[in-house]
């Protein structure tokens, strides 16, 4: 070794890269040694950091904003951050970053943000009795910065995501999310075991994953949603899991006891759409030999899954607005109106309301069924979740091939974190099935990515970029918020479009300006 690649090995440096591959190493043995260890360091260097602090202050009793504050930017600061306040106030306490201390290869884990959480959120707790920290923005993320909000009063930060501490211990809201997974989970297990085939029980049943903040508020709205009557449109890209997702919401809901089913509006041939949906009778059609029983006749009592219902046609259409309407419905060729009691769950990877717009979907259906939308996001969006659906994908697919396949290389897990995944969970799969294929040891080395990304349907490309436009916008709107102190009037002026619309894409990225305007400001 050299000597220019010695005196690179300061002490920072080494922490960065010690703590960097003992992630890597826990993800081998499990997500859960992952958060474990995060916390355990975490909880252990905030009591380290405050007593030395305390030493070098002299101070001795609780600290007050003004020293935390102190504390907390110059321990992050020391080891390569470049945090500053932003804001202070008896409720919250609000820092950003430009720099993380752990380099560029912060996007590989972004599960160390919790570390920033447990370290700001135990010490404030210890001071204060009380501290909720929310990661609103990190760089490991690709935010291009963090800001980091430290509530310190218990209402300010009631509504608010992030982890919840009380003295020295954490009071993790992750345990709220954990406890309904356990419990959607389980009731998806006890429908599935109750009908699925003999040949099916090899492979394991239906989870979600769910360690993102952004699948953490699907699982919460699914809690919601699921006991209501109310028809549920689901919107997300090809691959995400729209029908896992349809799942849960049928089995957490009252008619968890009745059927399923689910059905790709879009592999159905238009010719036979309305009698898949619907029925026909004996005679309705060259073919049509006997009485069928559609999809809504089966569903009876139950639950219908529509994928891909921008597909369907016309007449289909306005038959599926008198079933959502009254309750009834015709086979086709049939005089006999029939009473359907079902609950009907939409989805689709299309924008419908540029379908309306463009007089190719109903518009009193298109507000039929979507009385409440639930939107899944893209994997792009949900890093945290990687390395469990990974280890999730390899247990399944060990079991289909007979395989012993423990986990993946540090080489491939960074590809995996780097990739965009333009086909999301199925993408995944395909790609992790392939290549556990023709792994002989127990660990997966390589992973070709390029003939995946290389053969992608023009579907996957219309998502990539919808995807990137997206980014692009979200981008575009909190700069221009920021250079208008959050005057919306101005940024319509500024971008051409009315207020409304500006309003609308604010709504759609879950943005609020009055968190960009000066406090003087109306």
């Amino acid at each position: 070794m050299s000597s220019n690649s010695l005196s690179d090995l300061t002490p920072v440096f080494f922490l960065q890269t010690f703590i960097l591959e003992l992630m890597h190493a826990s993800e081998q043995l499990g997500q859960k040694h992952c958060e474990q260890l995060i916390e355990h360091i975490a909880r252990t260097a905030g009591c380290f950091f405050e007593e030395t602090y305390r030493n070098d202050t002299g101070k001795n009793s609780l600290l007050d904003r003004e020293s935390y504050i102190e504390l907390i930017l110059g321990l992050k600061n020391n080891i390569g951050g470049r945090f500053t306040l932003a804001s202070s106030n008896q409720d919250c306490i609000t820092v950003t970053n430009s720099s993380c201390p752990f380099g560029d290869r912060v996007t590989n884990f972004p599960e160390l943000c919790g570390m920033t959480s447990s370290v700001f959120g135990g010490i404030a707790a210890r001071n204060f009795g009380y501290a909720k920290v929310e990661i609103k923005k990190s760089i490991a993320r690709n935010h291009g910065g963090c800001e980091v909000c430290v509530y310190t009063n218990r209402d300010a930060g009631k509504d608010r995501p992030g982890m919840e501490y009380t003295d020295t211990t954490p009071i993790r809201e992750k345990r709220d999310i954990d406890d309904l997974q356990e419990r959607i989970e389980e009731s998806m297990l006890q429908i599935w075991r109750k009908q699925a085939k003999p040949t099916a029980k090899k492979h394991q049943p239906p989870a979600i994953i769910a360690k993102s903040p952004a699948m953490q508020k699907v699982l919460q709205s699914i809690e919601v949603i699921a006991p209501t009557l109310a028809t549920v449109l689901i919107e997300g890209q090809t691959g995400v899991g729209k029908e896992l997702v349809a799942r849960a919401i049928h089995a957490m809901s009252d008619r968890s006891q009745k059927p399923f089913i689910p059905i790709n509006c879009g592999a159905i041939p238009e010719s036979l759409i309305e009698s898949a949906l619907f029925g026909h009778e004996k005679g309705a059609f060259t073919g049509a030999v006997e009485i069928h029983q559609g999809y809504f006749e089966r569903a009876e009592s139950g639950t219908l899954f529509l994928d891909e219902v921008d597909s369907l046609s016309p007449a289909a259409q306005t038959r599926l607005l008198r079933v959502i309407q009254e309750g009834e419905l015709e086979r086709v060729g049939g005089k006999q109106t029939l009473a359907v009691d079902l609950r009907i769950i939409s989805a689709t990877n299309q924008d419908l309301e540029e379908l309306v717009r463009q007089g190719q979907f109903r518009h009193d259906l298109y507000f039929r069924i979507n009385v409440v939308r639930l939107g899944i996001p893209p994997l792009a969006e949900r890093p945290e979740d990687l390395p469990y659906l990974v280890q999730l994908i390899i247990q399944r697919l060990n079991k289909k091939y007979n395989k012993e396949v423990e986990s993946v290389s540090r080489e491939v897990m960074q590809k995996i974190r780097t990739y965009p995944w333009p086909g999301n969970v199925r993408e995944l799969e395909n790609i992790l099935e392939r290549s556990l294929l023709f792994t002989k040891g127990k660990e997966i080395t390589t992973l070709d990515l390029a003939l995946p990304a290389a053969a992608n349907s023009a579907e996957d490309w219309k998502n990539l970029r919808k995807s990137a436009l997206s980014r692009v916008e979200q981008a575009y709107l909190e700069t221009a918020l920021k250079a208008h102190q959050g005057d919306v009037n101005k940024i319509a002026e500024s971008m051409g479009v009315t207020s409304r619309a500006v309003y609308g894409k604010l709504k759609k990225y879950e943005i609020n300006p009055a968190e960009y305007r000066n406090p003087s400001s109306p």
